[in-house]
Parts: C-alpha cells; structure tokens; sequence
C-alpha cells in the first residue's frame, strides 16, 4: 500500500477501503490536475522570492511538476485512490521523481487553500469557455434574424396567438436572453478573482510569503483578505453554478419550442434529421429527441444548484470535508450546459422553417384584433375598454361568417359603428399589424432591424 503523505502519524491504522471509497475525490478532482501544477508552480516561485527554499531547490521542483504534468496529458500515470486527491497524488508523483525536496513545497500552504484556488482557476477558464459557446449561439440567432428578416410569426400569450410579430424579433428575444447570462459570468467571474493561496488550513502562515507576488502569477486581482473566507466561501461556485443552470432554463424553453414548433399541428419547423430519431415501431415518426433531452438536462442542472446550497446551509467557518462534493456538482452542470448549447446551435443552424404555415397560424387567429381597438380608439374617440367591447363583437360576427378580420367588408364593418372608414382596412393586415408597431423595442421592421445592428455592435 502506498503511503498517503497526509495521513497523521497519530492514525496508526490504515483506512478501511469502504473509506476509501467515499473519502477519496481523485476520480473527480483529477481533472483539476493542470490548475493544480499551476498553484504549485506559482507557490514555488513565492517561496523562492522569499527565500524560504533556495532557488536550487525551487527550480527542482518546477521542472518536476512541469514533467509530470506533461506524462498526465499523454496519460502515463494512474492516480491512486489511496492518496485521496489530485493534490496529494501530485505531490506523491513529484516525491518518486525528485527525492524529499518534494516534501518542501507544500510549506506555507494548506490543501484548503490549494484546492479552492485550483477551483477559482478552473471556474474562471470555465466561464470563458462558455461565453464562447454562448456567442456562437447568439451569433447563430442574429444570423436567422437577418436571414428571415420578411417572415411573419405568430406571437403567443397563454399558449394562443396573441398578436403577429416579426420571426427575426422572436428570434432576437433569445438573444438578449443570452446576453444576459453573459453579463452575470462576467460579474462572476470579476468577484472570484481574488487569490486564496498563501491562506493555508484557515490563519494564514508565520512565513513570511508574498501574497500579492502569488495573486498576480496566478492571474487574480489580488490576494483575498481574510484567511478564513478563504478557505470557507464557496459563493463563487454557487454563483457560477447558478449562471449555468439559467442557461439550463433558457435552453429548455427554446427546446421546448422546437418541440412545439416540429409537431405536425404547428407544422411551423422541419427538423433536421441528424438531431431527431425515429421511432422503433412507428416509420412515420420524427421525434426531437435532442431538443426533449435538452431539456431534461436543465433539470438536473437545477438540482445540483439546490445540492450546493443545501451542502453548504449547514457549514461553519472553517473547511469541512462536505465541500469536496462541490466539484463533482460543477463538473456535471459544467459538462452538461457545455453539451447542451452546442446541440441547440446546431439545431438554430439547422431547422427549416415553414414560413407559410406561420402566416396562415396568425390569419387564422384573428391576431390584428388588437390593433382594430386602437384604432377605434384613436380615430373615434373610444375609450379602450369600449374599443374592446366592440372589436370583441366583430370578432365574433368574423367568425360566424367563417372570415378572418382583413377579409371584412367596410359595409360589413360599418354594421357596429356608421364612423367606421375605408382607413381602417389598413390596419388589419398582419404585415400592417407589425408596421405600427413603432415603439422603442417593438416588432415594427425598422425596430427589429435596429435591434440586429445594435446585436452585431454590442453583443457579438
């Protein structure tokens, strides 16, 4: 049995192996392994810059990690379950290569500080990561709402056609939905930017380290302030799983408006093959397999979120071995929201869209009644809730004559209200409908258009 470099000497015997399996996080934190020989080496660094190792040693040290850290990449070294975790596994790897000067590095440290700085590390390139994915989705979205700039959608409230929009507007909500997701990483990722390392278990260290030295080779801001905050916060990692699980809950809604879209009533979308199946019995069957498993996924991405915050209710100041579970949380909601918004820019890229049938939804559904009530209102001075009133019976007479709005007569209109002129025939058209829609954020065409250039400018 491998000897674990941590174990206390007053612990004479050796962890049961039903310990082991729970005790040991290597399985999990072993993808911190890169983070991890960065702490090290920028650790190191600080204890030669204040001459608590000699640069001989240092260098030793240095070269060591960077060679292991390399067999790790070309997978020449299997990690121990016995020494518990990356950290204490690396520094066991660099004790085979080096000798006892090894056992010089984890001077001034503790693994409470190391851990948490390897994981402000990995979060912080993690968030950049899906920023990335992020404005490739966002840029896909701009993309269709300049392709599809003419297409007419029906725009819904309470799951019934409410009103006629433009497709490209519907299209660039999610942009700005995105956008925001964004905006809460880059306040996530600002906050987490401060340094733990030098902290140690909780007190701080007697060495006499450098901690701003430390902060800057690492890439953080500064040093954090209090030794035992630390260690002990884990509100980065709450935040940062928070973000992805939003992102989870954005992407289940457009998953599930494929699924809406795609099915035969709708008949709004045609999905591309490559991301639906079929089924096993039933050859006419096209099922939006991805877009349903997306949106499972933001389930389980909200459940982790709710682990992290139960786990960490309960803890007192200090570490307490209950926060290792924290990364096996992030992993699986990082992997997840990662997949997930590749699988809904494919789709973005890939679905065809049946702008006839959008139309024909909309002018089947008296969608421009709104419209025939402002303009009662503005032309013939009704009150809207009268304007309502009366357009609500029009509505009616429409449909039983089995006609939609535009196709009424003026001699027809007239019936409700002699006032009625030949101007309003203009405005109960769905295009129409979209042109008067004017207002700052609106879904008239010169808004929309605004907003796909602002997108570009601001956004992308």
């Amino acid at each position: 049995m491998k000897k674990n470099p941590a174990r206390n000497v007053h612990l004479k015997v050796a962890t049961s192996n039903l310990l082991d399996s729970i005790n040991s996080s290597i399985n999990i934190d072993k993808r911190l392994y890169k983070e991890d020989i960065e702490g090290s080496i920028a650790h190191c660094k600080t204890l030669m810059k204040s001459k608590i190792i000699n640069l001989k040693d240092g260098k030793l040290i240095i070269k060591g990690l960077l060679e292991i850290e390399r067999e790790i990449e070309k997978q020449k070294i299997k990690f121990d379950i016995k020494l518990e975790d990356i950290h204490m596994n690396i520094e066991s790897i660099l004790h085979k290569k080096i000798g006892k000067v090894a056992g010089k590095l984890h001077t001034a440290r503790s693994r409470n500080d190391q851990v948490v700085t390897d994981f402000r590390i990995w979060i912080r390139e993690s968030i950049d990561q899906i920023n990335k994915e992020l404005k490739l989705l966002k840029q896909t979205f701009v993309e269709l709402a300049e392709k599809n700039f003419e297409a007419i959608f029906p725009g819904y409230t309470h799951m019934q056609i409410a009103q006629p929009v433009k497709f490209s507007h519907h299209m660039l909500a999610y942009v700005e939905m995105f956008h925001r997701d964004g905006l809460r990483f880059y306040e996530t990722r600002k906050r987490l930017n401060e340094c733990p390392l030098g902290a140690a278990a909780l007190a701080g260290t007697s060495f006499p380290i450098d901690r701003e030295y430390t902060a800057k080779e690492l890439g953080f801001d500064s040093p954090m302030r209090n030794s035992m905050d630390a260690v002990s916060d884990r509100d980065f990692v709450i935040e940062f799983i928070f973000v992805l699980s939003l992102i989870g809950v954005h992407l289940s809604r457009l998953a599930e408006e494929i699924i809406l879209w795609s099915n035969p009533n709708y008949n709004f979308i045609k999905l591309p093959d490559d991301l639906a199946t079929g089924s096993s019995i039933m050859p006419q069957k096209k099922n939006p397999d991805g877009a349903e498993l997306v949106r499972s996924q933001a389930a389980i991405c909200i459940g982790n979120l709710n682990s992290l915050l139960v786990i960490m209710k309960g803890l007192p100041l200090g570490y307490s071995k209950d926060l290792q579970e924290d990364k096996k949380l992030i992993f699986n909601s990082y992997d997840t929201i990662k997949i997930t918004l590749e699988v809904m820019t494919e789709f973005i890229k890939k679905i065809k869209f049946n702008k006839m049938q959008m139309k024909k939804a909309i002018d089947k559904s008296y969608a421009t009644a709104t419209d025939l009530a402002n303009w009662l209102v503005r032309n013939l001075n009704y009150t809207f809730r009268d304007a309502y009133t009366l357009t609500g019976k029009i509505v009616e007479y429409a449909i039983s004559k089995n006609k939609i709005l535009e196709e009424l007569s003026i001699i027809e209109l007239k019936k409700f209200d002699k006032r009625i002129s030949k101007t309003v025939l203009k405005i109960l058209s769905s295009s129409n409908s979209m042109k008067n829609k004017t207002s700052f954020g609106g879904t008239s065409p010169e808004s929309v258009n605004k907003s796909i250039q602002y997108a570009i400018k601001k956004y992308l």
